[in-house]
């Protein structure tokens, strides 16, 4: 049985994406899809496109960068949900200038109302070097924070490293 809320985090090509996917495919449940990005060049529609690929056509597919409360709202208790991803969904919040604290609150909100189990995909940004501009520190301030934040709410959290999982907190399915 898949937990009420997972955070599977990880770096750039970690394969998080590939285990949160494979977590929502065992639950043998109808699979909801929720994608934040947007896609502003070929490499990006390239990444879209392998996403989708290897999901397969099983999934219902909602395309949302910034409300996903709203996608939250429409998922029935039948259904497992995969949000991928947090990192781009928050890059879309610092772009367009919205009230990040206020997104996240309700945010979080929408997924202790939501009565599906849900996984979300996160990026773990802060690990690297320090960035060298205002923007940069901000977004990874911000993104540890979220990460913090879901991880509190979360049943089960996952770092993902070479595509191996590491369990952080809970226990896997």
């Amino acid at each position: 049985m898949l937990p009420k809320l997972t955070l599977v985090l990880g770096g750039a090509a970690s394969g998080k994406s590939a285990f949160a996917e494979s977590l929502v495919l065992d639950a043998g449940m109808q699979k909801i899809y929720i994608a934040t990005a947007q896609v502003y060049d070929d490499e990006m529609a390239d990444k879209v496109a392998r996403h989708r690929d290897q999901r397969g056509e099983n999934w219902t597919t909602i395309e949302e960068p910034i409300a996903v409360v709203d996608a939250l709202n429409t998922v029935t208790k039948d259904a497992a949900v995969l949000i991928d991803c947090a990192t781009l969904w928050l890059t879309n919040l610092v772009i367009g200038e919205h009230d990040v604290t206020q997104q996240t609150a309700a945010l979080l909100a929408a997924i202790d109302a939501c009565r599906a189990p849900i996984v979300i995909v996160s990026n773990e940004v802060g690990q690297g070097i320090v960035p060298d501009n205002a923007l940069s520190r901000r977004f990874r301030n911000a993104q540890g924070q979220l990460n913090q934040d879901i991880a509190a709410n979360a049943d089960l959290v996952v770092a993902v490293m070479a595509g191996l999982p590491m369990v952080l907190k809970g226990q896997l399915p």
